[in-house]
């Protein structure tokens, strides 16, 4: 790992410089069940890995802002669980985190309420819902029901973290440049064995190969789209047969030191004239976009700008009569041009009012003809900088 342990330190002394006194409690996402007495893979909360670098669920977080003195509180553990599944040691914590002091859960609402003689108002983060069909994990929840009855007064400190979280450090680049790396060469090693492979899961294989090979994992669950396929969005079968004509649509990031990356390209291995029309629009729409990324640029400019892009660029292939059509618009570009990328492949960006050095943002445009059974995207990951941007995954060839 090249991660630098002080950055964990680093991050929490910037939440103390913009929160000054305040004292904020966190909570590391809990154990999920999978099936039978296995637990769902676990991926800690991403705030939460972002002040403290802890991997372990059950985990809370205690920032004093008055005393700029942070707590990590130990979970309960039986001896079982610690036999079959392991557990950091108080000194691996240390080292990881660099946290001032370690308590146990059986002393945390006692902590709360000494901290309660200084502070009548608590700020932590609230669950975000993300649609109906998703279930929060508890955690946050759970520790929000414990504050209430402690505290006067328990607000949410979810923008102030974002907004730090948006503006990327150093160290923070260097694991995103090295997530982004190892996606490079894996979509430029699949490219050059694509045409032998004869379904979307063995193209997902072959990513799959490299990353771990590269000690790597998947940032979030890999899109190997052919066809009409390529016209559900978030489609994870990856389990069709791959015709001759067919476009595939690949839409994969590695996460390397807890950052993500997020690549999308559309191959073809016998285009045709419409086929080809489609992926230039689409490319020539990226480059216009990422054109557009400069610091101090309103974002609600840069969304209206993109949009226009689109509009034409759908206009130019006959998709699209009038320019103000809008159900027709969405139809055929249903997705948000850009969003931020991080610890999380969609990193909250705070609602900033204008784009910012040191953001990332990903610039993807896409086209989605369902009765033609023609889906593009073309997505790279772009920094934003003092004198416009820079493209993080550049070094990846866009042909078709």
């Amino acid at each position: 790992a090249i991660i630098d342990t002080m950055m964990h330190e680093q991050q929490r002394q910037r939440v103390f410089e913009v929160a000054k006194s305040a004292l904020i409690v966190l909570s590391a996402y809990d154990e999920m069940q999978l099936s039978g007495d296995m637990a769902a893979p676990f991926l800690q909360e991403s705030s939460f890995w972002w002040l403290t670098g802890i991997e372990e669920a059950g985990w809370k977080l205690i920032l004093d802002g008055s005393r700029k003195k942070s707590t990590l509180v130990r979970p309960a553990r039986s001896q079982v669980d610690v036999v079959f599944n392991g557990r950091m040691t108080d000194q691996q914590v240390r080292e990881v985190s660099r946290i001032d002091r370690i308590i146990d859960i059986d002393d945390f609402e006692k902590e709360l309420r000494q901290l309660r003689r200084h502070h009548s108002i608590v700020q932590t983060i609230d669950n975000i819902h993300y649609g109906d069909t998703m279930h929060l994990n508890p955690a946050q929840n759970e520790l929000n029901k414990t504050l209430k009855r402690i505290f006067d007064s328990v607000q949410s400190c979810n923008q102030m973290i974002a907004g730090l979280r948006a503006i990327k450090q150093p160290e923070e680049l260097k694991c995103m440049q090295k997530a982004i790396d190892v996606t490079v060469r894996a979509f430029q090693d699949v490219r050059e064995i694509l045409d032998s492979c004869r379904s979307e899961n063995e193209i997902e294989a072959e990513f799959t190969y490299r990353f771990r090979r590269a000690d790597a994992l998947h940032a979030y669950e890999p899109i190997v789209a052919s066809g009409k396929n390529a016209c559900t969005l978030h489609y994870i079968a990856n389990n069709a047969k791959v015709g001759a004509r067919d476009m595939v649509l690949i839409d994969i990031g590695a996460r390397v030191d807890g950052y993500s990356a997020d690549i999308t390209r559309t191959y073809c291995r016998n285009p045709t004239k419409r086929q080809r029309a489609v992926h230039e629009a689409v490319l020539r729409a990226q480059k216009k976009v990422i054109a557009l990324i400069t610091p101090g640029l309103p974002v609600s400019e840069y969304v209206k700008k993109g949009d226009m892009i689109m509009r034409e660029a759908l206009h130019d292939l006959g998709l699209l009569d009038d320019l103000s059509d809008d159900s027709t618009f969405r139809k055929y570009f249903p997705h948000a041009m850009s969003h931020g990328l991080g610890v999380d492949t969609h990193d909250s960006l705070g609602s900033p009012r204008w784009l910012e050095v040191g953001m990332v943002i990903t610039v993807e445009p896409g086209i989605y003809i369902e009765e033609e059974g023609i889906g593009v995207r073309i997505e790279d990951d772009i920094l934003v900088t003092n004198d416009g941007s820079r493209n993080l995954s550049g070094a990846l060839s866009t042909a078709l």
